[in-house]
């Protein structure tokens, strides 16, 4: 009896068994180990960032993203300069974008953040940089939430490449 209740319980378990194993393997295989993680941070500080500047909105107050396509390649450090140059509030959104990098720090005025960033708000006439490394390549859509403004045409397009022919 007791074989009989094992063999059900293993066979209802074995997909989801697998389905752990082969989740555990392959966030394994992506991971640094500590070691490797402190000689890559300590290697990347030590890389002079590639500045990149970006404006939200324009003295015309034309709503647009100035470049509205940027590229970045994966392992490099950028430092982006993001600047409103506009009489109205903008925001830098593009969450897919921010969970594919580690971010070092974002520094506005006499402050610097450091952990996770989703989306930046610039005021009128606010700047803001974002020290960042991206970590995986993809396409993501960046846009200013604001009522209007996406419709309007204030979106863009970030490329992170792998930086290999």
């Amino acid at each position: 009896m007791i074989q009989f209740v094992a063999k059900i319980f293993l066979g209802t378990l074995q997909p989801i068994l697998i389905v752990i194993i082969a989740s555990v393997l392959c966030y394994s295989i992506t991971i640094a180990t500590p070691a490797q993680a402190a000689s890559l941070s300590g290697d990347l500080l030590k890389q002079p960032p590639t500045e990149i500047t970006v404006s939200l909105g324009n003295s015309r107050n034309e709503l647009k993203y100035e470049p509205n396509q940027l590229e970045f390649v994966a392992g490099k450090r950028y430092k982006l300069r993001l600047i409103n140059p506009s009489l109205q509030k903008h925001y830098f959104t593009a969450k897919d974008f921010a969970d594919s990098i580690w971010t070092q720090k974002v520094e506005a005025g006499k402050v610097e953040v450091k952990g996770a960033i989703r989306e930046m708000e610039l005021k009128p006439g606010a700047e803001a940089e974002w020290v960042f490394v991206p970590l995986k390549p993809g396409n993501y859509r960046l846009h200013c939430p604001i009522p209007g403004h996406t419709e309007a045409g204030m979106t863009g397009n970030i490329i992170i490449t792998s930086g290999q022919p």
